[in-house]
């Protein structure tokens, strides 16, 4: 990956830099693969807008990446590494024996001509190549884990992210994610050996507020700045507060409060949590 840092000719070219996308090797889209990307300006079905400061941006066109792997003991040949506008990580276009053609993230080292496979046994754990963490050699990155077999990946599937698998046991893989989280998963979820590319992501500067409206988003009005029957801390006389802790325009605390389901299933699974809190200190 490179990235270029362009001179300081003007402000909104001072502290800017883009992603000149080195490993990208097909500019075309698979069209069997398109599907329409209506855009939505952050509301719901009913037309209230639940996320704020969205709307506008570049047409896009949504690429129907597979996620649950499902071509098994079929090779696929790498045609190309595409980018993807609907997310962080490039993604790679496969070919299988039987002529049919699917999109997979791109790890990092995958190329063009390279061969890459997907299956509930065992085969070689090389770049690319899906199995279940039972099959995976203990000490492996792996990215697109599943969290339930069969439901396809939903961990790790960010640009430069990968898990580690550290142990297996009792039916169960210990997985250190990005977040330093630890959780255990198990063996029969599948997941794809490597790290995904665009690495480089995470360090481009947008450096101005035109390039962020091209992404679909709009300016960003402050709370306090707001009247108050459009926010819990807008209105009154100069800026204030109100005497309450940060909040969203419905008054869900921004700031320290619970965003994770108590009762959510796979809390049981978790070792370590990212961060632990304990009587007011920060267990590490």
């Amino acid at each position: 990956m490179a990235i270029r840092i362009y001179k300081r000719t003007s402000a909104g070219r001072r502290n800017s830099s883009v992603n000149l996308h080195s490993a990208v090797t097909r500019s075309r889209p698979e069209k069997s693969l398109l599907a329409p990307k209506p855009k939505q300006g952050g509301r719901n079905h009913h037309g209230v807008i639940t996320s704020q400061s969205r709307g506008g941006g570049a047409k896009q066109r949504y690429r129907q990446v597979d996620f649950k792997r499902n071509k098994l003991d079929m090779k696929g040949a790498v045609v190309g590494i595409e980018y993807d506008p609907n997310r962080t990580c490039h993604i790679a276009l496969i070919q299988y024996e039987d002529g049919q053609k699917g999109y997979i993230l791109a790890p990092l080292g995958l190329t063009d001509g390279q061969s890459v496979i997907a299956s509930n046994t065992a085969v070689e754990p090389k770049v690319g190549n899906c199995m279940p963490l039972g099959q995976i050699p203990a000490g492996l990155n792996v990215h697109n884990i599943e969290l339930l077999p069969g439901r396809g990946g939903s961990l790790c599937r960010a640009a430069g992210s990968y898990a580690r698998l550290t142990n297996k046991e009792g039916g169960w893989a210990t997985l250190v994610l990005p977040s330093g989280e630890q959780r255990r998963v198990s063996l029969r979820c599948r997941a794809t050996i490597g790290q995904v590319g665009n690495t480089d992501h995470g360090n481009i500067k947008l450096g101005k507020a035109g390039r962020r409206r091209r992404m679909g988003r709009r300016p960003h009005t402050r709370g306090v700045a707001r009247n108050h029957h459009e926010h819990p801390m807008g209105g009154g006389d100069g800026r204030s507060k109100g005497n309450r802790p940060p909040a969203s325009p419905t008054g869900v605390q921004a700031k320290g409060g619970k965003t994770r389901a108590p009762d959510k299933a796979s809390n049981k699974h978790i070792i370590r949590r990212r961060r632990s809190v304990r009587y007011g200190q920060l267990v590490v």
